[in-house]
């Protein structure tokens, strides 16, 4: 693609899904999945304390019944615990995620002619200004809590914030009701 083209999401996640890095990163996931001990733990208790198990008469039912009542109770639950791991390890932002946000933007700069990194590095390589005046030789101040929540990278949002804790809260498309909320509830 030249570099005048616009590169979309599609055009990264298709290069992404080409080359395998999609593949090999869900490996990545499965296996830190599978060693996810509290994962196990908290499944296991499920199974351990769940009705279909604990009901009088299920030492007299077979294995595929039990599984098939067991899969019925436990699969929603144990999923949703799953998928909330998943997203822990996505939105890490010294693990996992870090990695596929490295990726993504490697692909993007490779498809788009740029020279990545597009975006300074959020682990503080990069001096603030009141650093760069330290310095000089001038004393830093100490930040407030507003100027030094603005001098922050964004961050990502959290399993929590994206599943909407706040469902009564309305937006329009470009999320504009949102950014409002956030802009009223900071402190000066």
């Amino acid at each position: 693609m030249s570099s005048s083209s616009v590169i979309t999401p599609e055009d990264v996640l298709e290069s992404l899904m080409n080359d395998g890095t999609i593949d090999s990163l869900r490996l990545k996931i499965i296996n830190q999945l599978k060693a996810n001990e509290e994962l196990k733990n908290t499944t296991i208790k499920m199974v351990e304390q769940s009705k279909v198990l604990n009901t009088p008469g299920a030492e007299k039912q077979t294995k595929r019944e039990l599984f098939d009542a067991l899969r019925q109770e436990l699969e929603a639950p144990v999923l949703e615990k799953a998928s909330k791991s998943v997203w822990e390890l996505i939105l890490d932002n010294s693990g996992l995620g870090k990695e596929i946000n490295d990726t993504v933007e490697k692909v993007f700069c490779r498809l788009s002619g740029k020279e990545p990194p597009l975006f300074p590095p959020e682990n503080g390589d990069i001096p603030s200004v009141k650093e760069t005046e330290n310095d000089k030789g001038k004393e830093k101040e100490p930040e407030d809590d507003y100027h030094k929540e603005k001098s922050q990278p964004l961050r990502k949002r959290s399993f929590i914030d994206m599943n909407g804790k706040d469902e009564n809260n309305v937006v329009d498309g470009a999320g504009e009701n949102l950014a409002a909320t956030e802009e009223h509830s900071r402190s000066p």
